[in-house]
């Protein structure tokens, strides 16, 4: 292949994954190998790509990739979920738009319209991450509502209904008033608003006696049905038995006594509203409290509402606060700092609700997944969050799995009659309608009878199931593929769904595997702007990740979001990133370009610097190996990528290919050259999961391969043995290359002027490098010698002194005088030093720190006053 002088990303994206593609690389089929599978987090369908999704996705990528080279079977499944919530409401708001109202529609036809949305939005952000280069096995793309995942769904229902761990019960809910849907107490967002309290007087019944009670809601006293003090309160200890009148309303309510009652907050007395908040439920269930709810399900106000029917609960606020004021039964306001409970998906304040719902019971359910991962069976990656976990599912709470919508999965419950156990549970109809008549002892019953439920599950009870069902692990829980591919590996994702998501897929593979989903999981951070602030298109701080990759290519972008993002802590993302990202993809490729600029000879001797050269590379290279190795296995994949890029950048492209680059105009050596080409292929190899399309190119490029020579399925550099000592050696030498090169700037030397080299081995170094060293400083002659060498420049490395004799070429007063200088401001700086650490107030009473610091500095001070005198003592004549 010829080489471009210019690398274009987006063609050469574009050639490489096509042919990925035609070539099946991506696709697994159980065989001998040993499986490595991870499963996508699967984001919605209707979704777009996010700046969270470039940062989770490259690094399942670079995963996926790794281990695709390391001879596993690979196996990425990819997949979407159908977001009940997120979905249904784009749909209702695309036919309002239309003039069409939902509850004009039957259940049939509303899924008509939402099967024709997901037909057309569904998929799009898989296209998208195919820009990106993931390597999913596409062929095995899911969906949560493709028939066979549901078909898993309603099965796990039903059989965890027929365990006893399924329950139908009338409870305190979390009600989202603009999804109009139960939520998970995991689904409801705490924020910290500044609100009011409101001082309200209410009248004794009988007596001209007025109470007065705080509230922070004072529309919900339309729907009070009693007052509560605690017994051991001697200031209303004269109101035991008596009633109180609620304002506006005049409904007569008893006043009871608990001792659930702060006697500290407010007034110490508390209105109770059953409808609308939990703990008064309980307090109204106890001592038998009317339950009066007063909103609709939109959060207007019922009939209950008297004047206010109809009136959004906030906005009936401002006017009941108004009518409490002019009628004098507001006797004061103060601020109040609130937590407000919010929906995680519409982010409407949630309303506490009484409704008939379907639970799971999670306790005895989540005890396997919470020893799995105390006892390390699940590794969380940063452990940072384990006692996160434990936190929460020590104090689990039955999850409420109903959800008041038509998209997703109907719950398979059939009603037979109007009794509150009249229903039963069934994978079909047809089963429902036998163990109806079975329950009723009604043979004529028939299927016109029974009636579905009308409620679709949460959403999260289908991706609960994701990595068993993806496989068809619940339908066939002994088919060849759930047996091979599971349990997956790693799993990466966000730690804000540790329990929406994570917490109860282990659950569910304890339950129907007996064993855990996954061996790892990687939590990454979250993505952020330099002001820390999270990125999203509400705050207009997110750059659209397709244009990222438009203006510096995936390569580039991979690179940009991955040289910061250490696990579990967030990202401080810029763009100058992806910038700095791009220059290394075009570094790699102008290297590339180089070394097939060299003419190559078959008959030219190899230099001893090249020879020497290699071998250090060769052990620097192993040596990064190991690093890099160790990095992958601790989930560091900045640190993996920063290895692998001062590897390429530095050692790779700055030194190796500059001492074996031939003089102008001269051929290489073959046996050099092929050696390069061997480290170039090592190099692509550890450098493919991070930059798959140009490792990829230049791969190609090097020589024709077959398809089973790809980048993609060739194998990762094997670990040999290395000498630890060639490395130390070379880092000498690149002191003194760097000491050449000082001077040689300093001077105004150009590099094809030939200098000297006198050196006073005083470490009696290895002479190994010294090949190197001439060619690279272009030294004519370099000699050892015994004394230091008069009139010359020096510069000092380790404890050896190195001359370049400039007899002549410079003027050596000045140079004097300019070291005379410079000797006796680091005397004077030294003696300040000293002076500081004299003192034994301060040596005693600084932080240790601090007075290492200083004694760092003195040792700094010393070691360069001997290194000017000694170039002093070189200059003169």
């Amino acid at each position: 292949m010829s080489v471009a002088s210019k690398y274009i990303a987006h063609e050469v994206e574009e050639k490489w994954y096509k042919y990925w593609m035609e070539n099946n690389y991506f696709h697994s089929e159980v065989d001998e190998r040993e499986p490595y599978t991870i499963v996508i987090p699967p984001p919605n369908v209707t979704g777009v790509l996010h700046m969270g999704h470039m940062l989770n996705n490259t690094i399942q990528d670079v995963l996926i990739r790794r281990a695709r080279l390391k001879g596993y079977n690979a196996c990425w499944v990819p997949g979407t979920d159908h977001a009940s919530i997120a979905t249904e409401a784009k749909v209702v708001a695309k036919l309002k738009a239309e003039g069409i109202d939902k509850n004009d529609l039957s259940r049939e036809e509303f899924l008509e319209h939402a099967w024709e949305w997901t037909h057309k939005h569904g998929g799009i952000i898989l296209e998208q991450l195919k820009k990106l280069g993931a390597s999913c096995d596409w062929e095995r793309t899911k969906f949560t509502m493709d028939e066979d995942m549901s078909a898993s769904v309603t099965r796990v229902f039903v059989d965890l209904y027929n365990k006893g761990h399924i329950y139908r019960g009338y409870r305190m809910v979390n009600w989202d008033p603009q999804a109009k849907t139960t939520l998970s107490d995991e689904e409801v967002v705490y924020q910290e608003r500044q609100g009011h309290l409101y001082y309200l007087e209410y009248n004794i019944e009988g007596s001209d006696e007025i109470l007065t009670i705080a509230t922070t809601r004072p529309e919900t006293i339309l729907g009070d049905t009693g007052i509560c003090i605690n017994p051991n309160d001697e200031r209303f200890s004269h109101l035991k038995g008596k009633k109180a009148i609620v304002p506006l309303c005049d409904r007569v309510v008893p006043i009871i006594e608990d001792e659930y009652v702060d006697m500290e907050f407010g007034t110490g007395c508390l209105k109770v509203t059953p409808a609308h908040d939990e703990n008064d439920k309980v307090l109204g269930d106890k001592h038998n409290l009317e339950v009066i709810d007063i909103f609709n399900d939109d959060a207007t106000l019922n009939s209950f509402g008297m004047n206010y029917e109809g009136m959004d609960r906030f906005e009936a606020r401002k006017a009941i606060v108004k009518e409490l004021k002019e009628k004098g039964i507001l006797v004061k306001t103060e601020d109040h700092l609130n937590k407000v409970g919010t929906s995680e998906r519409t982010g409407a304040v949630i309303e506490p609700k009484l409704s008939d719902q379907w639970f799971l019971k999670m306790k005895e359910l989540a005890q396997p997944a919470l020893d799995a991962v105390l006892q390390k069976e699940v590794n969380l990656v940063p452990e940072k969050f384990i006692n996160t976990y434990r936190h929460w599912m020590e104090n689990v709470r039955d999850w409420n799995i109903s959800r008041q919508l038509i998209w997703g999965h109907q719950i398979p419950a059939f009603y037979f009659g109007d009794g509150k156990e009249d229903f039963v549970v069934a994978e079909t109809k047809e089963e429902a309608l036998q163990k109806a008549k079975e329950k009723t002892g009604n043979a004529d019953l028939t299927a016109e009878s029974l009636t579905q439920d009308k409620d679709a599950l949460d959403t999260w009870f289908s991706s609960w199931l994701w990595p068993i069902s993806v496989f068809n692990g619940i339908l066939e829980p002994d088919n060849k593929e759930i047996n091979y591919y599971y349990p997956t590996n790693d799993l990466v994702t966000a730690p804000e769904i540790l329990f929406f998501w994570v917490a109860r897929m282990i659950i569910a593979g304890y339950e129907y595997r007996g064993k855990k989903p996954f061996n790892n999981v990687y939590l990454t951070g979250i993505v952020r702007d330099k002001q820390r602030r999270k990125m999203s298109k509400s705050l207009g701080n997110s750059p659209d990740p397709l244009e990222l990759i438009q203006n510096y290519g995936a390569d580039g972008v991979r690179v940009g979001m991955l040289l910061s993002s250490p696990a579990g802590n967030d990202l401080m993302f810029e763009e100058d990133l992806c910038k700095q990202g791009s220059s290394f993809v075009n570094k790699i490729w102008n290297s590339f370009k180089l070394v097939k600029s060299w003419e190559v000879s078959s008959e030219k001797e190899q230099p001893e610097s090249s020879r020497i050269a290699l071998e250090w590379y060769k052990a620097r290279f192993q040596k990064t190996l190991r690093e890099i190795e160790d990095h992958y296995k601790k989930y560091r994949m900045s640190d993996a990528l920063m290895a692998t890029y001062k590897l390429v950048w530095d050692d790779y492209c700055s030194w190796l290919l500059e001492m074996v680059k031939p003089p102008f105009g001269e051929a290489m050596d073959e046996k050099t050259y092929n050696e390069v080409i061997a480290i170039l292929e090592d190099n692509l190899k550890i450098l493919h999961p991070f930059v798959p399309f140009v490792s990829e190119e230049i791969w190609q490029a090097i020589k024709e391969r077959s398809e089973e020579e790809a980048l993609i399925v060739s194998s990762w550099p094997k670990m040999t043995d290395f000498d630890e000592k060639v490395i130390s050696e070379f880092a000498v030498a690149a002191e003194v290359i760097s000491g050449i090169r000082s001077i040689r700037k300093e001077k105004n030397i150009a590099h094809k002027e030939q200098l000297q080299l006198q050196v006073l081995n005083n470490e009696n170094l290895p002479q190994t490098f010294d090949p190197v060293i001439r060619k690279m400083g272009n030294i004519s002659d370099l000699e050892y010698v015994e004394q230091q060498v008069k009139g010359a420049l020096s510069f000092r490395v380790r404890s050896n002194d190195y001359f370049i004799p400039m007899a002549g070429a410079v003027d050596l007063d000045a140079e004097k005088a300019k070291l005379e200088e410079e000797l006796n401001y680091t005397r004077g700086f030294l003696k300040s030093v000293e002076k500081k650490l004299s003192n034994e107030r301060f040596v005693n009473n600084a932080p240790a720190k601090v007075v290492e610091i200083e004694q760092q500095k003195k040792q700094d001070a010393e070691a360069k006053i001997e290194a000017i005198e000694a170039s002093l003592k070189a200059l003169e004549v």
